[in-house]
């Protein structure tokens, strides 16, 4: 009885080794997003007002194009930091397949 005694308490402990470096990763990927998030606003303020004191408001806005494609990846960024592990998780797909079979 100690034996499965202590192999309860070995896998409850890894389980929450990987728990918590679950966590960690998703911390790690938010606090990246805020960092990528905070350099696209700065960024793109100086181009905006490089264009604007460069060339004035009746020009065409080129910095259209860098926010775009910059944001378009902060998009893929956000997603996957808030959101990319309910909708890509293996185990969650398991769990839909397995549903269906015992049906």
């Amino acid at each position: 009885m100690e034996t499965t005694t202590k192999q309860t308490t070995s896998a409850n402990h890894a389980d929450d080794l990987r728990r918590d470096d679950v966590l960690w990763q998703m911390a790690k990927r938010r606090a990246g997003f805020k960092y990528s998030l905070l350099a696209y606003i700065f960024v793109n303020l100086f181009l905006i007002a490089t264009w604007y004191f460069t060339s004035g408001s009746h020009s065409y806005f080129w910095p259209v194009w860098p926010m775009l494609g910059w944001g378009i990846g902060l998009a893929f960024q956000y997603f996957g930091a808030y959101h990319g592990d309910n909708v890509f998780s293996a185990e969650k797909e398991y769990e839909k397949m397995k549903r269906s079979n015992e049906k």
